[in-house]
């Protein structure tokens, strides 16, 4: 018998498919799973591709299952014991795994053969099986949930991976500071010069839990702009970010033109950083900051070795077939956003076509583009690495990205998250926005949120009325 409160899940393919854990997400309550669902699972774990790894991690998942609680039990439910490889808590009240195990709910005509209808049709035979139940579908597929709802069936979005509730929410990476600030610490500020840079002391007030490299302003006359360079509960040390808005002080002959773009120039290029997530519409300079950023300091400070750029490689309209050539040739075509911004940053003031040869030899030994399906097992040495189009990627595939870095090694990650082109992934549930939240508290990261676009005014128009 269900004890009260208790329900059961029944997860759609995707759900599982999307992420393989979720079988062990639903605490106490019981889950379902339709034949349909299994087969759909079989079919889909040929290939190489993400989804289908996920399908043959659920089948072991599945597996480990029945080995632990014995074949006997499927009719009474197999125990959702978390695999000992998953850190996830073990509550002292957990849920079962059942299985559609009668044929009297499958379709026997073609009418009803699709996928979607016979997981339908098995909850209504769940429901005649066990009447006192709450028996809710979870589903990736909007219509899947919306063909649920129309035949009476409760259906819900799986958000088990949702890094924050309210996209609005996240860390944003800047925080203005109150008018007053400095008569509110004038009695425990203590200030001195460090590396050349002026750096301050002050004991934090309640409502000044600042996290790691987050950046402080004072607007107006007496703009100031600080880094969070150490915080605790006992003292905050604050230093004064460099200008990178003075034509005397550019990086690869790029200014920042407003305040994000000059803290994004100066968290790109600090050594003790060694994670950057920028975060922003079109046209906010986020590719172009990355690349000057690093060409400094891979060619002229000869800080890291060389640049290796890559993107998720999801098309916004039809695909066009494959490509032909090598890993380099082929991902080119997806580096357009890169190859243009090279151009603004190659384009030598002397020297006409050969200095413009000269250049483009020397940036195309020190620059390469790679694709991200043969970045497992990869380690990086003193790389500059540029992620680009980072909303398209699962918080799997962030994590077996950021993984790949050695010591000495730089990783940014760039993405607009209202650009998403991947199914089943949104605002709170992007690997970018998972980075983000999940590295805000770490002293060697930092992230900037850029809201003005510095394109054009067209695309400032466009991308505003749109």
């Amino acid at each position: 018998m269900m004890t009260h409160g208790k329900r059961i899940y029944v997860l759609d393919t995707n759900v599982l498919m999307h992420d393989p854990t979720a079988l062990f997400k639903f605490e106490e309550h019981d889950i379902y799973l339709p034949m349909t669902v299994l087969e759909e699972l079989d079919s889909g774990k040929k290939g190489t591709t993400e989804v289908a790894r996920n399908a043959r991690q659920v089948s072991r998942f599945i597996n480990e299952l029945i080995e632990a609680n014995g074949a006997g039990d499927i009719h009474q439910g197999l125990r959702l014991l978390r695999p000992q490889s998953l850190n996830l808590r073990a509550n002292g009240d957990i849920g079962r795994l059942f299985f559609q195990t009668d044929g009297e709910s499958v379709p026997r005509n073609k009418r009803d053969s699709g996928g979607d209808n016979q997981i339908l049709l098995s909850i209504i035979g769940l429901r005649k099986q066990r009447p006192s139940a709450e028996i809710v579908l979870v589903s990736k597929d909007i219509n899947m949930r919306i063909k649920a709802t129309i035949a009476g069936i409760p259906a819900e979005d799986y958000e088990n991976d949702r890094a924050l509730d309210d996209f609005n929410l996240l860390y944003s990476g800047a925080r203005e500071l109150p008018v007053d600030f400095w008569d509110r610490h004038e009695g425990d500020l203590r200030s001195w010069i460090e590396r050349g840079q002026t750096r301050y002391e002050i004991r934090p007030m309640p409502d000044e839990a600042w996290r790691p490299n987050e950046f402080l302003y004072l607007p107006g006359d007496d703009q100031v702009e600080l880094r969070v360079i150490d915080c605790n509960a006992e003292r905050c040390v604050l230093q004064m970010v460099n200008n990178y808005r003075s034509t005397s002080h550019q990086v690869w002959g790029v200014a920042a033109r407003n305040r994000e773009q000059n803290f994004a120039l100066n968290a790109l290029m600090d050594p003790d950083v060694d994670f950057v997530t920028l975060l922003g519409t079109a046209g906010t300079g986020k590719t172009l900051l990355a690349l000057a950023a690093g060409l400094t300091q891979t060619l002229d400070q000869q800080r890291y070795r060389e640049i290796i750029m890559t993107r998720a490689t999801v098309s916004v309209g039809e695909d066009i077939g494959f490509l032909p050539g090598t890993e380099e040739e082929k991902m080119t075509p997806w580096m357009g956003a890169l190859t243009d911004n090279l151009e603004v940053l190659t384009s030598p003031q002397e020297g006409g076509a050969w200095g413009r040869a000269a250049t483009n030899e020397l940036l195309a030994s020190r620059i390469k583009i790679r694709s991200m399906n043969f970045m497992r097992g990869r380690t990086f040495l003193s790389r500059y690495v540029i992620i680009d189009e980072a909303q398209n990627l699962t918080p799997k595939q962030m994590k077996t990205l950021l993984t790949r870095a050695g010591p000495g090694t730089k990783m940014i990650c760039l993405g607009n998250v209202e650009q998403i082109d991947t199914p089943y992934l949104t605002e709170t549930t992007s690997g970018l926005t998972y980075a983000v939240d999940r590295f805000q508290h770490w002293a060697h990261s930092a992230h900037i949120t850029l809201r003005r676009g510095e394109r054009s005014r067209l695309a400032d128009f466009a991308s505003e009325m749109l």
